[in-house]
């Protein structure tokens, strides 16, 4: 499905680039794997091939697809009217999908709500945690630093 060099995104750990497809044997069982070298985290992850789908990892999404989702991040109107339970768990499970568009939207509504307000420790940790999974995948696409990626953000 993916090949070496591959640039790919996976959930909760943002972007990274297929360095590898290795065979390895654990538990008495043999399987292949993608390894992929995830910049942001320094780290590289192995994912069975055969569980791929289950793990979400996706292909980085094309530089049309987020020159549009940027557009909407700075054109739309945030979207968190909800108590910030209900908010965090809806969060989540927009982070949870992997969709550029979803992180992107989280990352904006909670940038928008902390101009208003002090968020709680754990809405501080997403925004932190989203904002640089959306940034690795931004740098990704663009080739561009992390840090000129952060810029493209700024509310």
């Amino acid at each position: 499905m993916f090949q070496i060099g591959d640039k790919v995104f996976y959930p909760m750990h943002g972007a990274g680039v297929i360095k590898a497809i290795e065979e390895k044997e654990i538990l008495g069982e043999r399987r292949q794997y993608y390894v992929i070298s995830i910049p942001i985290s320094n780290m590289n992850v192995m994912i069975p091939m055969q569980s791929i789908g289950m793990a979400g990892l996706r292909l980085v999404v094309d530089n049309k697809t987020m020159k549009n989702i940027l557009f909407d991040f700075h054109n739309e109107e945030p979207t968190c009217s909800l108590p910030w339970k209900e908010r965090y768990k809806q969060n989540m499970e927009k982070l949870k999908t992997g969709d550029m568009t979803n992180s992107a939207e989280v990352v904006r509504d909670l940038l928008y709500l902390q101009k208003d307000k002090v968020l709680n420790t754990s809405e501080k940790q997403m925004l932190n945690d989203a904002s640089k999974i959306l940034i690795s995948e931004i740098s990704m696409i663009k080739d561009i630093s992390e840090t000129q990626a952060a810029d493209l953000l700024v509310i």
